[in-house]
């Protein structure tokens, strides 16, 4: 552990270059590097550039490496460390459609002042720009003070997260040796609810289906074929339907194998937060929770499986009525996976079930959709436990182990192909409004962010 006078020094180089800090940040957020846009694709790269730039004055051993789609920027300190520790973020942003709902040009950022205090207001803000900045300033802050990088750091910045990361588990595989750390530190993460520090220590994974069942070979007039010809449409919502029983509880055979309950220490843990269903699901004008009986809602959140219909089409659904048999129906189905269940049994358990509701003279079809397990972290290792106490010293409240309801495939990816569990600790708010017209990133996240990131690098060194 780093002396406190060092760790003292660092925190108040911090504060005394918080506004270089900030400016940086600006210049970043100016690049508009959207993934999934090929008119932006040189904008991507730019973005690439300049953050190896970034690193590399700073004394990283820095490079941008190319993939069939968007670079990924890889650096490293020297040796001599007792942990190597790698640290990963994503500097591509998502589109800012529909742009006439912003109150400001997403690109040109600014700080405003939001409901709570001082805010940047830009793409990228808080997914994932002014996180991963959190990382750089808390390394730039440490070097000015101690004349060198902290040891054994590998830093990853990819540029495909918000296009579905294609690129990233043949990178990892194809450099393996490079990037194999002790313990992952991921920063595209929130603080909790109310506004505490918190460690996610689990995340659920993902299993997506599309679903088309196809009868007869044009629609059929439901007054000459109704009730005697297949209908699509009642095909496959009977299968969907089948999905849960009376008490909420998933029903395809073998769905629960791997599905692990929580440990005395999170239940508790979670139970300390608090959790009000009622306030939560009246935030999108909802107020009664539903799910399998008998469970607490945070469990059925984060620690407990999910199928849920993601969308729904078929026949006729313009102005007025047209009495038709559709000659097809196609669903979107997902299910959030928990524990150690298995994407692959899972898929074949959906498509084995839906089969035996389609009649011998229609057809149906599956579309993969991604899939990916979920991730559960060690916390018997110590460092969670270091970081979680200089996470409370810097925000003045006992950080919380959180889990997820969402999937980061990242942090499943670094434990299967790197053999590493994760430490996912970001400093976003609810009400970053990610994805969405005016993402703002609050000022206070970013300024405790990165003193939050030299705390944690003191206790770990």
């Amino acid at each position: 552990m780093v002396e406190a006078t060092g760790l003292v020094a660092v925190l108040e180089r911090l504060e005394a270059g918080r506004e270089a800090a900030l400016g940086r940040l600006m210049e970043f957020l100016r690049i508009p590097s959207i993934s999934t846009d090929p008119a932006h694709r040189g904008d991507v790269r730019r973005a690439a550039e300049w953050l190896c730039g970034e690193l590399a004055g700073l004394g990283f051993e820095a490079r941008v490496h190319d993939t069939p789609g968007h670079p990924m920027v890889v650096a490293r300190s020297a040796g001599g460390g007792t942990r190597p520790l790698l640290f990963y973020g994503h500097y591509d942003v998502q589109p800012v459609d529909p742009l006439d709902l912003w109150n400001r040009p997403p690109f040109d950022p600014a700080i405003e002042e939001g409901a709570t205090g001082p805010v940047i207001r830009a793409r990228g803000a808080a997914d994932d720009k002014g996180q991963l900045m959190t990382f750089v300033e808390a390394f730039r802050a440490w070097k000015e003070v101690h004349g060198a990088l902290p040891p054994d750091l590998i830093l990853l910045f990819e540029g495909e997260e918000e296009s579905g990361s294609p690129s990233l588990q043949p990178f990892l595989r194809a450099h393996a040796d490079e990037l194999r750390a002790s313990l992952a530190m991921i920063c595209d993460t929130s603080l909790y609810s109310d506004g505490r520090p918190a460690i996610t220590t689990q995340l659920r994974g993902l299993v997506g289906e599309e679903v088309v069942v196809r009868g007869a070979d044009r629609d059929l007039h439901s007054g000459s074929f109704g009730g005697l010809a297949a209908n699509p449409i009642m095909v496959l919502a009977q299968a969907l339907g089948a999905l849960k029983d009376r008490n909420g509880r998933i029903t395809l055979p073998g769905f629960y194998d791997g599905v692990e309950d929580l440990s005395d220490t999170l239940r508790q843990d979670w139970q300390a937060l608090g959790f009000d269903a009622a306030e939560f699901l009246g935030r999108v004008g909802l107020k009664a929770p539903i799910g399998e009986q008998g469970r607490a809602p945070l469990d059925m959140v984060w620690n407990q499986p999910t199928a849920e219909i993601n969308g729904i089409a078929g026949g006729y659904a313009g102005d007025g009525f047209k009495t038709v048999l559709p000659a097809e129906a196609r669903a979107k189905v997902s299910f959030r996976l928990t524990g150690r269940q298995d994407p692959a049994a899972i898929r074949a358990a959906f498509r084995d079930h839906v089969r035996r509701f389609v009649p011998a003279d229609c057809k149906v079809e599956f579309h993969e959709h991604g899939g990916s397990m979920a991730s559960v972290m060690d916390v018997s290792d110590p460092a969670f436990a270091m970081a979680r106490r200089a996470l409370g010293e810097e925000w003045g409240r006992e950080a919380a182990y959180i889990g997820a309801g969402g999937s980061i495939p990242v942090a499943g990816d670094f434990k299967l192909i790197l053999g590493m569990d994760s430490m996912l600790i970001g400093f976003g708010r609810d009400d970053d409004r990610i994805h969405s017209p005016n993402e703002k990133y609050d000022v206070e996240s970013f300024v405790k962010g990165a003193r939050s990131w030299a705390r944690i690098l003191a206790a770990l060194r």
